[in-house]
């Protein structure tokens, strides 16, 4: 009779938490974006016989109630917590790395090698028509390798690369590859965020300065100036629990001359910097006031010399530090750009000709490069 009772009481409860949960859904209003994730969330998906049937919707709907769920964020973190302790390695796409990195999990099994041939293949039309410059970043995992769980899985980036190499020829390819593993001991990737850091960008602009012939501009890499220093980014958010924090870094030397940048067309500013952004959980954003469908960038360095960037965020660091060698700099991101690209680029390239530059990691190559 104890067990009868007891049974019903632990239906009961359950019932009403869901019954609870569900109508806090029910009066709680879609959020639009997560400060914490720094992502836009789904929204309620349009409801169609066709995607019924296909399984669409139910797909969609499934991702809406994960976005939307109350108080998302709290159980988000108390499961990260409970994992923690019972010594997870990889919690919600992160592995849990020696000296408090946490790093991108980049699953072997879903880069397949169609999607390498075919992004390999655009990469190689446009360099081939463009006479473009390519490098593509390796991420942490395959860098940072004694910071990885002992037998973590990772997508091995180097092989893509030697791909990349072989198609689009030595000449074409800049070598960040090596550039970044002769200095993995320092901190050249952020401990909570995705991204290179400006130490490591300034890497990847040494590999390129060496590949192009010229020689770099001399910033001081000790005279680096910190704007920030509780910077925990998206590999925090992922986890949602309190982190190691971040320190976010920038050459001061950029800010030598006097610079003009216009965003998407219309919104112009005289610095390469956004200090808003580090009031805010996306302080990468400092760097370019975050991501652009297009940007221009005029400075008074080099009359004549122009580049054209195709990039993801990792260029965001990294293009300040080209701004000494080019009058004019104009940079495009695929992913919110809904142009021609080669129309645009003919567009701005100037009688002289441009410098092309293609500047993506490695795993953003593979999931977003497309340019019709």
């Amino acid at each position: 009779m104890d067990d009868k009772r007891n049974s019903l009481l632990t239906i009961g409860l359950v019932c009403a938490v869901l019954l609870v949960l569900g109508v806090a859904d029910l009066w709680n209003s879609d959020r639009v974006y997560s400060e914490a994730e720094n992502r836009v969330l789904a929204s309620r998906p349009a409801f169609s016989w066709e995607s019924l049937f296909t399984g669409e919707y139910g797909d969609a709907y499934e991702e809406y109630m994960s976005d939307q769920f109350v108080g998302r964020d709290k159980w988000v973190g108390l499961k990260t917590e409970a994992d923690i302790r019972f010594r997870k390695k990889e919690i919600n796409g992160v592995y849990l790395g020696a000296d408090h990195y946490l790093i991108g999990v980049n699953d072997p099994d879903e880069y397949t090698e169609q999607m390498e041939n075919s992004r390999v293949a655009s990469l190689t039309k446009l360099v081939n028509h463009w006479d473009a410059k390519v490098m593509l970043v390796p991420t942490a995992d395959n860098i940072l390798t004694d910071k990885l769980p002992a037998f973590a899985p990772y997508y091995d980036e180097e092989r893509l690369l030697t791909k990349v190499r072989n198609s689009i020829g030595e000449e074409h390819y800049i070598d960040v590859y090596h550039a970044l593993q002769e200095h993995a001991q320092e901190p050249i990737y952020y401990r909570t965020d995705h991204h290179w850091t400006s130490l490591g960008a300034y890497y990847g602009f040494l590999a390129w300065a060496d590949s192009v012939g010229r020689f770099p501009y001399p910033y001081d890499v000790n005279g680096r100036k910190t704007v920030s220093e509780n910077f925990q980014g998206t590999l925090q958010s992922r986890i949602n629990v309190d982190w190691t924090k971040d320190s976010i870094q920038y050459f001061p030397e950029t800010e030598k001359k006097a610079v003009s940048v216009t965003y998407d067309f219309a919104d112009t500013a005289d610095s390469l910097y956004a200090p808003d952004y580090l009031d805010t959980k996306n302080q990468y954003g400092f760097f370019l006031n975050d991501n652009h469908a297009f940007i221009e960038i005029h400075t008074g360095y080099n009359p004549g010399k122009t580049l054209f960037v195709i990039k993801d965020s990792y260029a965001n660091s990294l293009i300040p530090l080209l701004t000494a060698h080019y009058e004019n700099i104009y940079v495009v991101d695929l992913r919110y750009f809904n142009g021609k690209l080669f129309q645009l680029m003919e567009q701005y390239e100037p009688e002289q000709g441009m410098d092309v530059l293609v500047l993506y990691d490695c795993i953003h190559f593979l999931e977003d490069f497309k340019y019709y």
